[in-house]
Order: C-alpha cells, then structure tokens, then sequence
C-alpha cells in the first residue's frame, strides 16, 4: 500500500490507524510517500513503526510520489491510497482476492462512501469531466473510471508503461491509469463489499479547477492527438477568461500546477 499525503498530518493519522486495524496487517507492506509536507506529518514515523516512510523535501507532485510508492513495493499489487481516507479492516484483503480470483482484472477499486456509510462521488468519465457520481451498491461491477482515492493494480501493469506518466498534476494520474488499462485490454472491477470511506470532495479551489483543466489538456492530447490537446489547453484559459474566474486564469495562463511545476 502507498498512501500519498501532503500537509494533512490529522487526516494522514486517522488513515493509518484503520490501516493497522487491516486484518493480515502482519503481510501488508505500508508505505507513505510525504511530499514535502511542513506540518509534522513526517513525524508521525515515529508512532507508526511499521510504516515505512518516503520524505521528500519538497511537493513534486502526486504522480511523482505514486512512481516512488510503487517502485518501493515488494509485492505484485498495490494499493494507491489518499490520506483523506479510512479503510475498514477488511477491505485490503476483499481487494487482493478479487485480483487473485479474476486474472482479466488489471485494477479494482473499493466502494467510497461518505461519513454516513453511504456512497460517495466515485465514478467518472473518460476523457474526464470532473464529475463524479457514486456507485451501485449492489454486485461486483465492471467501472471504466473510479477515483484515485483508492485504487489497487497489478504493479506489472505500471511497469509494462515504466512509470505513472509524470505530466499530470493534481488531477489526472487516476484518468490516465484507467486508460492504461483499457489499453492494456483488463479491466477494472468494484468491489462493494470493501469500503472506503472518503473525505475529500466538495468545491475546487481555483487553483484546482486550473490543475484539472492543465491535466485534462494533457490527458486530450496523450489520448486524441495534438489538435485535441491544443483545444483543451486553449479552452483552459478561454474558459475561466470568459467566465470572469481571474485567479483560475493566472494558473492556467502560465501553466503552475498546484505543486509548483508546470
């Protein structure tokens, strides 16, 4: 498992404590990536001494510390996790028997749900919208595009690629995985018995709405060509111009992603 965290030491602590509530937790490998957080969030090694801990001194990125949390494994699948998460004590093991159990499945993903123990904003489209609807809870499904808030793949599949694609900012890595393994001719499957509860949602930030729109232009060309990719980056900054979002404009005018890279 790789939880990736940045500046949530509160949300960071409560993710890792259901982690160690996992049953098997003797077999699982934790890792967290912090990317560069300033809150104390790196001190947290010190009560969790089975976790192993990835400090970088900066923020590079999410995708960027995905490929550091999954090269760090020493097993065939792993668990992508944001700290804005608490995993029931089941969950991770109901994960692992679905890929052992269905070989054509490159990645499944547990059912999101909110602080009420219902389903969350988890299922999106591709090419990506940034809308997220919640899922059935009924059988295991076939789902072309989960959030990457909890997300576990055969790490072969990522290998067979070399990394996560780095051009990605906040958004747009879960998009281009669920690509992958569309291309890869697998399939994803959600498995509603294993829960997730999911904190984060809620109303972007400027700065994220411009993150998107940069990742989705990235995600357009990769996917549809170079025409595709240019009209998405000219709708990047179009978009919030017309639409009077001024601050969104000065991140997509110069392409800064939340991380400080463009």
């Amino acid at each position: 498992m790789a939880v990736i965290s940045y500046n949530r030491v509160e949300m960071l602590e409560r993710c890792l404590e259901s982690l160690e509530k996992s049953e098997r937790r003797e077999t699982l490998q934790l890792i967290v990536v912090d990317n560069g957080s300033t809150d104390g969030s790196a001190q947290l090694e010190s009560r969790f001494a089975n976790v192993q801990f990835i400090k970088l001194p900066k923020n590079f990125g999410l995708t960027k510390a995905m490929n550091l949390g999954w090269r760090a494994s020493d097993a065939p699948y792993i668990l992508f996790l944001h700290e804005d998460t608490e995993v029931a004590p089941d969950a991770v093991v109901k994960l692992a028997a679905a890929l052992d159990e269905n070989s054509d499945a490159g990645a499944v993903c547990p059912l999101l749900v909110n602080e009420d123990g219902r389903p969350a904003p988890q299922l999106g489209v591709l090419p990506p919208d940034g809308e997220w609807e919640p899922a059935e809870e009924s059988d295991v499904q076939v789902v072309g595009y989960p959030r990457g808030a909890a997300l576990m793949m055969r790490i072969h599949l990522i290998q067979a690629v070399r990394q996560i694609d780095e051009h990605y900012g906040q958004f747009g890595a879960d998009a281009d995985l669920a690509a992958q393994i569309r291309r890869a001719g697998k399939k994803i499957l959600l498995i509603p018995s294993a829960r997730v509860k999911h904190f984060g949602g809620g109303e972007y930030s400027a700065e994220e709405r411009a993150d998107f729109l940069m990742s989705r232009s990235v995600f357009m060309g990769k996917y549809y060509g170079f025409a595709a990719g240019l009209k998405a980056r000219a709708a990047s900054i179009f978009g919030p111009l017309f639409g009077f979002r001024f601050r969104e404009l000065k991140y997509t005018i110069s392409g800064q992603k939340i991380d400080g890279t463009h």
